[in-house]
């Protein structure tokens, strides 16, 4: 066995028998879905009700915001246009309202327009404002309408609503808001990537400084040149990701499948179901549940898993060059935050650029720039894959990804050299950048 293979099984060993390693692989998905459950039960919470007292002089408006009380749970509007207007004020003040919406008398409709005051000691949400706003520009416009001897009843009936259904061009129903899916799902494995290239990353740095501060790495190096032990390290800490990877992978693959065997869909390729059947199973939650489910099933889910495996080496191996070189360049970690930010940061540019242009353009040009740069491709290319990227994108895309690494590789070896026997000393970018010369 070669030395390089040796050093890569004692890496992958000493991850996966670490009992965090073993707790957060079963421990990870439940800790997911839990929090996602906690989220859905905190926004399922009813907030409490907030008075609204209203004072309108002019008798038009208030009859509009006391009948949405049975509504409208999260605000309750209180008629005081009796009580006077400085009590109310000072009611405000001592916080027994919410807010006070002031509706002063007018000569004509124009000036309800710009007179109407909302009194309060923070400021409201923007949703509240622009329903009061509305509820008193509905007013106004039935209002003018009338005086205009117009039958409002009759405007009213003339409005239509569309609902407009998707179909595709085989002639089965579609579901709305897919790319929403779409993206959630490229997002879901892109942030998984990410969140792979810095814990792992930080593992592999935090594995050659303790080697390096423990002194035991000037007995390795004795025998494995530092290429091999760096190698060895990033490819070692990557097969422990995959594993982890491939365990979540098996779980959340069983979990979808027993969801469709709940809703009785039939999964697989040839699945198929009537145009009649979709459209008679839209009226019912289920038959909803086993459309989304099975435009779940023909997404290209192997496309995507291959694509997440084949960019989560490819950026692991990237990132983790330069991970490496950073512990072999510094002494303890405190040192190493310095170096961590010119890292970080095109990672999370990469997510803001996957989740702020891919969902509105998933094939235009700063999508496909992005998925091509191989300091972004890794999260903007698997988030553009359930869209379906063409194969020569892909492959251009995998090529300047591998062809970069090897390339950084190259750099970040010749700092792993000098840096791993270096102790007692801060290292500088233009000292690092010396390092290259060598």
């Amino acid at each position: 066995m070669s030395i390089i293979s040796l050093i890569i099984k004692r890496e992958f060993i000493a991850k996966v028998r670490n009992k965090s390693f073993i707790v957060m692989t079963f421990l990870s998905p439940l800790l997911f879905v839990g929090i996602a459950v906690f989220v859905a039960y905190l926004s399922s919470m009813k907030a409490d009700t907030k008075r609204i007292a209203i004072h309108d002089e002019s008798g038009m408006f208030v009859k509009e915001f006391t009948s949405q009380n049975n509504k409208n749970r999260e605000y309750k509007y209180l008629d005081l246009s009796v009580i006077d207007l400085k009590f109310l004020k000072d009611s405000i003040t001592n916080e027994s309202y919410e807010g006070l919406l002031y509706i002063p008398k007018a000569s004509n409709a124009k000036d309800f327009e710009s007179k109407i005051q909302f009194i309060s000691n923070s400021s409201p949400s923007i949703s509240f404002i622009e329903n009061v706003q509305d509820v008193i520009a509905n007013k106004l416009t039935k209002n003018n309408l009338e005086k205009a001897h117009l039958d409002t009843l009759a405007i009213k009936n003339a409005q239509s609503k569309v609902n407009i259904s998707l179909t595709k061009a085989s002639g089965e129903e579609s579901v709305k808001g897919l790319n929403e899916i779409k993206i959630g799902i490229g997002g879901a494995f892109g942030y998984l990537i990410m969140m792979f290239i810095i814990i792992y990353g930080n593992m592999v740095m935090r594995s050659v400084i303790e080697e390096k501060t423990s002194r035991i790495v000037e007995i390795i190096i004795s025998s494995v040149k530092p290429f091999q032990l760096m190698m060895g390290k990033i490819i070692g800490t990557s097969l422990a990701g995959l594993l982890q990877f491939l365990i979540w992978a098996i779980i959340g693959m069983s979990l979808m499948f027993a969801a469709s065997v709940f809703f009785g869909v039939n999964v697989g390729l040839t699945a198929s179901v009537s145009p009649e059947l979709m459209h008679s199973a839209q009226q019912e939650m289920t038959g909803t549940a086993q459309m989304y489910i099975k435009e779940l099933w023909n997404l290209p889910i192997a496309s995507i898993l291959v694509g997440f495996v084949i960019y989560f080496i490819g950026g692991f191996f990237l990132y983790s060059s330069f991970y490496a070189a950073i512990g072999a360049a510094v002494d303890n970690q405190t040192d190493s935050q310095q170096f961590l930010l010119p890292i970080i940061m095109p990672l999370m540019l990469s997510v803001y650029v996957g989740f702020f242009t891919v969902i509105n353009d998933p094939h235009g040009t700063i999508a496909v720039v992005f998925s091509m740069i191989p300091l972004t491709s890794p999260i903007v290319m698997l988030m553009r894959i359930p869209f379906g990227v063409p194969l020569w994108q892909i492959a251009i895309s995998v090529t300047l990804l591998f062809g970069s690494f090897f390339f950084v590789v190259w750099f970040a070896a010749k700092i792993y050299r000098i840096g791993i026997l270096m102790y007692g000393k801060k290292p500088t970018w233009s000292e690092m950048y010396r390092w290259l010369k060598y």
